[in-house]
């Protein structure tokens, strides 16, 4: 990481997890307030799940994108893209669901369940990469 700040990815990484946060709350008060009356409570209930697990990833991306992990930046970097994914395939495909009815597109959700899974394990890895004995971090 260059002195005097972090890396364009993981800059990129944070600014999409707030920009994606923020959606997630307009998204959640569209469905509480425009689409309550409008979507079944089944429907409404997917609508709200993938609301809240975009919340929860895009809080992963600014957490993972934050942190100051210098052994092992393509492993932090690929649980961030995962959580990218998850959230454009879990979540996505459970907003189009939701208000399309399409049942096919729950298909693709358990596709987002397992990138949101493997950018876990990679952000765990990173984790227990940096504190391995007898690495050296790169010069600053």
């Amino acid at each position: 990481m260059p002195a005097g700040g972090m890396d364009g990815a993981r800059r990129a990484f944070i600014a999409a997890g707030a920009v994606l946060a923020g959606l997630a709350v307009g998204a959640g008060a569209f469905g509480a307030h425009l689409l309550r009356s409008r979507l079944t409570p089944p429907d409404l209930t997917v609508y709200e799940t993938a609301t809240r697990y975009q919340m929860y990833h895009a809080l992963a991306l600014l957490l993972a994108g934050a942190l100051p992990l210098h052994r092992s930046p393509s492993m932090l970097r690929a649980a961030c893209g995962l959580f990218l994914v998850g959230i454009l395939l879990f979540s996505g495909s459970l907003y189009a669901l939701a208000l399309s009815g399409r049942t096919w597109l729950g298909a693709i959700t358990p596709l987002g369940g397992a990138a949101f899974l493997a950018g876990w394990a990679c952000l765990a890895l990173a984790i227990v990469r940096e504190g391995t004995a007898g690495d050296t971090p790169p010069p600053r």
